[in-house]
Formats: structure tokens, sequence, C-alpha cells
């Protein structure tokens, strides 16, 4: 059974995934019928306020993904491929949280392995 954090973590990639996309979804009807991302990038950096948020993202995530490649390989948990695609597909803020109900799961069941070693 998944712990309570772990549904946590996937309330929070669901958010994760849905917010952001309502706002790329708003930035395409407002900018073109296409995913202009030089544009995106140009409007993410337009102003000190939003250069401060895009370069805290970037160094941030950047320091969550070396985390999760070196957790994925020390758990030996699957499916890091995915999690990785979906932080650049869908939103970072999807990937982190759902690496981490994915670690929580893993968790569970290494403990399970554990304890069923014991007995």
């Amino acid at each position: 059974m998944p712990s309570s954090l772990s549904w946590v973590y996937l309330a929070l990639a669901i958010a994760g995934g849905v917010l952001p996309w309502l706002a790329n979804l708003e930035f395409i009807h407002t900018y073109g019928q296409t995913f202009d991302i030089g544009l995106f990038v140009r409007l993410a950096n337009g102003n000190p306020a939003a250069q401060s948020l895009s370069r805290d993202l970037a160094i941030g995530a950047t320091a969550i993904i070396v985390w999760m490649v070196s957790e994925s390989r020390r758990l030996r948990l699957r499916g890091l491929g995915w999690v990785l695609l979906s932080c650049v597909t869908i939103a970072f803020a999807f990937g982190a949280p759902m690496f981490l109900y994915l670690r929580e799961r893993r968790l569970a069941e290494l403990e399970r392995q554990g304890l069923e070693g014991i007995g």
C-alpha cells in the first residue's frame, strides 16, 4: 500500500503537469498557434523578476536531475528515462514529483523485500 507521502507526491505531479500547461496553452493562444520556444525564452527573461525565476528553476532543476539520476541508480529504480523525458515535454513540476512518487514506491518495495527475507 503506497504511503500517504507517495499520494502527496502523485497529487503534486498531477498539479505540476496541469498548471504549467494551462499557462503554456495561454501562451500559445496569445502569441500564435504554435509553441515558439524562442519567444517563450525571451519572455521568460523579459525582466529581472522573470530572469530570477528562470535562473532559479534552471539551477535548481539541474541539481535535482543530477540527484535523480544518482538516486535511481542507487535504488535500481525503473522509469527514470520516462521521468526525464517528462521533465522536458510536460514540465519539471511534473517530473520531479513523479520521480519522488516512484522513489517512495521503490523504497516501500525494498522494505517489503527486506522484511520478507527476515521471516
